[in-house]
């Protein structure tokens, strides 16, 4: 058992922050309050005057898959031969001790979603894992997430000779694919218990079921504000759940995605426009659609900006005019309802995972240190070295 006494909290669902403790037992939050009474043997961490947050949880990310200073020889995040792979799992391409990993958690990034890039039409489901370990089937979260797809410039570019060269192409792609699904889907059922009568296995279209049967949603990168609106409209036709990603133009149609009540994911914004769908990024996105009312979640696409700057990319937000609240709660909560996990991760609430950030400030400031991170209960990262204490209760 550990009991962080003291500390300002922010859980990340209430706005004011209070002084309270935190008492972890197993892994778990089993409670948080004022003055608590604390089991003899118990470690206490003396979190006076220092800030707690809950870990930081990034909803759109390929740490793992892209190798850390190991060049394309340790890239495993786009499947190259195939433009609609949905069979492919981002569990697969994880390797757990990459250094950038170790990185993230000392940086307060508990809990990711990681899972292929956006070179395909299809690439593949996602998997929420936690950033410590050896293995990576010890890190998850929840395996699969989300399916990803693509729209606008990424796929067309990759397989401009392979048959996709347009934004029409790439949409027909992606129906088919969806159409099939749903065919091989209603053969199943209507085969019943007679293997007979069952379609061939098709792994391709196995994968797509639960994106069907709704529950598990696509994942759509989409920067430009048409191709936002194709996968909106995909998603309806089919009648299937979809998050959006990236959505670099979405503070220029904040009020038809206000609408929609669509998760989020804004980012990565700590870039250079490299392309034309990026020529509108801009730091007051987040900021604009969060006042609109919308669920957003703040994202570094790691490793196109590096996992650990996540807080900064926050505190980049709140720069521009995001409300810090907001901001906070992009970081924490909102990803984990992003890719599915709140009832995990995301806040410090009783019963939650003990993923806990303790910071000498706030940690949208570059000047802020964190003290200690922990996870599942269990602290990955301690420096005593300016105040913050233990003992034994």
């Amino acid at each position: 058992m550990i009991c962080i006494q003291n500390g300002t909290i922010h859980n990340a669902v209430q706005r004011d922050a209070f002084v309270g403790d935190i008492l972890i037992e197993d892994g778990k939050i089993a409670q948080i309050g004022r003055e608590l009474a604390v089991p003899q043997g118990v470690r206490v961490i003396d979190a006076s005057g220092l800030s707690v947050y809950p870990g930081f949880v990034d909803a759109h990310s390929h740490i793992g898959l892209d190798g850390y200073g190991i060049g394309y020889e340790g890239m495993d995040y786009n499947e190259m031969n195939d433009i609609a792979c949905p069979q492919m799992r981002g569990i697969d391409g994880v390797k757990a001790m990459d250094p950038a990993f170790l990185q993230a958690a000392e940086a307060g990034i508990t809990c990711v979603a990681t899972g292929p890039g956006s070179a395909n039409v299809l690439g593949g489901t996602f998997t929420a894992i936690k950033t410590v370990g050896r293995r990576v089937e010890h890190m998850i979260v929840k395996e699969a997430v989300a399916m990803k797809c693509a729209f606008g410039e990424n796929p067309k570019r990759c397989y401009r000779d392979k048959g996709n060269s347009t934004r029409m192409s790439t949409a027909a792609k992606l129906r088919e694919m969806l159409f099939k699904a749903r065919e091989y889907g209603e053969k199943l059922a209507a085969a019943g218990g007679d293997t007979s009568k069952k379609p061939a296995f098709d792994m391709k279209m196995e994968a797509l079921q639960p994106v069907l049967r709704g529950e598990m949603p696509l994942k759509a990168h989409a920067h430009a504000s048409d191709d936002i609106f194709t996968a909106l409209r995909i998603a309806k036709e089919f009648g299937v759940r979809i998050t959006l990603e990236h959505v670099t133009e979405g503070h220029l149609i904040v009020e038809e995605l206000a609408a929609e009540h669509v998760p989020l994911a804004v980012g990565p914004t700590l870039t250079n426009a490299s392309k034309f769908e990026l020529r509108n990024k801009s730091w007051t996105t987040p900021g604009v659609l969060a006042a609109a009312g919308c669920q957003v979640s703040i994202i570094t696409d790691a490793p196109v900006i590096p996992q650990q700057y996540l807080p900064l990319c926050a505190g980049l937000a709140v720069k521009a005019g995001m409300d810090p609240f907001a901001a906070l709660q992009a970081i924490t909560i909102h990803p984990a309802r992003h890719i599915g996990i709140e009832e995990r991760v995301g806040s410090l609430e009783a019963g939650k995972d003990a993923d806990i950030v303790i910071t000498d400030g706030c940690p949208f400031d570059v000047a802020a240190e964190v003290r200690y991170v922990l996870i599942d209960g269990r602290v990955v990262k301690e420096d005593r070295s300016n105040g913050c204490g233990e003992r034994e209760a």
